[in-house]
């Protein structure tokens, strides 16, 4: 049929009702005749309705009736025809389901796929779905594991002050304390080789292979202990035996600790120096003997080193089913040769070359916190004192700034699902960064007034030191911003380049060390800070 599927009663006429009855409203029914009877004789069950104009329920449809083709079609598409807002999206269901006007007109009466779409519209309730429940954000840290990771990072310094009769003598190289280059010599070495050694270790968790994250601590923790050492002996005096020794403890440490602290030991390790820790807040009120001093010395060094074995050792059975997965890989390899495309599912490898940007990083970041602890003595000579506070400061507050870290990839990844458009975003990016950045150089702040305030015999932090401890500070955080998105290439290039200015600047006495620190970590800060802002403020850059 061509026309519309509401027809009217047949010898209706244009001017006469639908029923049949004058004055009747439209739609009131008909009476029926009995086939065969004279022409107006009706059925007896039919009769006329005395009371046209009360409403009446709709008649249900009759079992024999053919279906309403809009009725089935109405409820094939309920639900998405609830869940529209307009009915032009049910039009564009429509037509991209092949629906033509043609084949709307002759199946559904109506003129065109609008028209459908309409009645559709109107035919159904709308339910629009809630909204989803936003997933779990998956930056999010406690902020108490980060503070246990700062006291990790700093408790290991009061051994400087536990172990000082061992560093007795005459003033070393450039005004330093005795014993003091073996120790930075070792400790800027080992710096640089365990952030190497962690870079390596996390990229083969990343990929799940414990057993080989495992093997490369176990090797490359001893190594680096031992370059360590030998660095220090090269910078030691023949008289200062002591010294070596304390940084050969030292260089031991830092491989446990960074085993530790890759594998997750945080608070294992944090039980390690707590024997350090008791003798150090004992000299502030007696003078521990020389041999209670080593004693609780070595017992630290031995506990990290015990529970970096133990934890090393625990992924042998990871390593045992490494191998046995080994053997089989090599097994399907020797069956497999002849299929095309044949894979053993090994993992590749991470390149040597991608944990040298990290080495980099920890030589420049451990170089610019020495010059802000021992700038003043490096200027000045003997008669200065260790700006140990900015030091201590500096340590502590890397706990605070890892949780910032977190904060500022929670935050730039909410601010990424609700900006409308690029622009919009990098003012989220940017406003988050200038927050974190603030947050952490207060924190910074209020540290090195504790600080000051605790360690007997300290400087009075004046305004060319603090201003080189902030700046210092924002090297540091905006460097392991970059870092944690992977920029650590260009953050490792500006914190070498400005720890070489500073070398360079003592070694050579050009100018006064106080203002050139200032300036160079200055500079290195705000660098880095466009840095983040150009790089962070991409969405690219938060894809992961």
């Amino acid at each position: 049929m061509s026309g519309s599927l509401w027809l009217t009663p047949p010898g209706s006429s244009a001017g006469t009702p639908a029923s049949g009855i004058p004055g009747a409203p439209a739609g009131t029914p008909a009476p029926t005749t009995v086939p065969g009877a004279p022409t107006g004789t009706s059925a007896p069950a039919a009769r006329v309705d005395t009371l046209p104009y009360v409403p009446r329920p709709a008649r249900q449809r009759p079992g024999w009736a053919a279906a309403d083709p809009v009725d089935e079609l109405t409820a094939r598409l309920e639900d998405l025809i609830a869940q529209a807002v307009h009915p032009d999206e049910i039009a564009a269901v429509l037509e991209s389901d092949g629906m033509t006007d043609d084949h709307i007109r002759l199946t559904y009466g109506r003129e065109d796929s609008f028209a459908l779409a309409e009645d559709l519209y109107a035919r159904v309730e709308r339910r629009h779905p809630e909204p989803p429940v936003p997933p779990a954000e998956p930056w999010h840290t406690g902020l108490g594991a980060c503070l246990l990771r700062g006291l990790v990072f700093a408790l290991p310094g009061l051994a400087y002050v536990l172990g000082a009769p061992l560093l007795d003598g005459p003033p070393a190289a450039f005004g330093l304390p005795a014993g003091t280059v073996p120790l930075l010599a070792g400790a800027v070495t080992g710096w640089a080789w365990t952030q190497a050694l962690a870079h390596r270790a996390y990229a083969w968790l990343g990929l799940g292979d414990r057993a080989a994250a495992a093997r490369t601590l176990l090797t490359g923790g001893p190594l680096g202990a031992l370059l360590g050492a030998l660095v220090a002996v090269a910078a030691a005096r023949p008289d200062q035996w002591g010294a070596v020794a304390f940084a050969a403890g030292q260089s031991l440490y830092l491989a446990a600790a960074t085993a530790l602290l890759v594998l997750g030991r945080e608070k294992g390790l944090f039980g390690a120096l707590l024997p350090l820790a008791a003798g150090a807040a004992a000299t502030l009120w007696t003078a521990p003997p020389g041999a209670l001093r080593v004693a609780l010395l070595l017992l630290s060094l031995l506990a990290a080193t015990g529970l970096a074995v133990r934890a090393l050792t625990a992924e042998g059975a990871l390593r045992a089913g490494a191998a046995a997965g080994e053997r089989g890989a090599t097994t399907g390899e020797r069956t497999g040769r002849s299929r095309p495309g044949y894979r053993t599912g090994r993992p590749a490898a991470p390149r040597l070359a991608a944990s040298l940007p990290y080495g980099l990083f920890g030589l420049g970041t451990g170089l610019l916190v020495l010059y802000a602890a021992l700038g003043d003595v490096l200027a000045h000579g003997p008669a200065a004192a260790v700006a140990a506070p900015a030091a201590v400061a500096l340590t502590l507050s890397m706990g605070p700034a890892e949780w910032l870290l977190y904060r500022f990839r929670a935050e730039t990844l909410a601010g990424l699902r609700a900006a409308t458009g690029p622009a919009a975003f990098r003012r989220v990016a940017g406003g988050t960064l200038v927050l974190c950045l603030a947050c952490y150089l207060t924190v910074l702040l209020v540290l090195a007034a504790v600080c000051t305030a605790l360690i007997t015999g300290a400087p009075e932090p004046g305004g060319p030191w603090l201003v080189t401890l902030l700046t210092t500070g924002a090297v540091l955080w905006t460097a392991l911003l970059l870092q944690s998105f992977g920029a650590v290439l260009a953050a490792a290039v500006v914190c070498a380049l400005a720890a070489g200015a500073q070398t360079v600047a003592l070694a050579t006495g050009a100018g006064d060390p106080r203002a050139v620190g200032a300036l160079v970590a200055g500079a290195a800060a705000l660098t880095l800070v466009a840095l983040c802002a150009v790089l962070l403020g991409r969405v690219t850059a938060h894809r992961r």
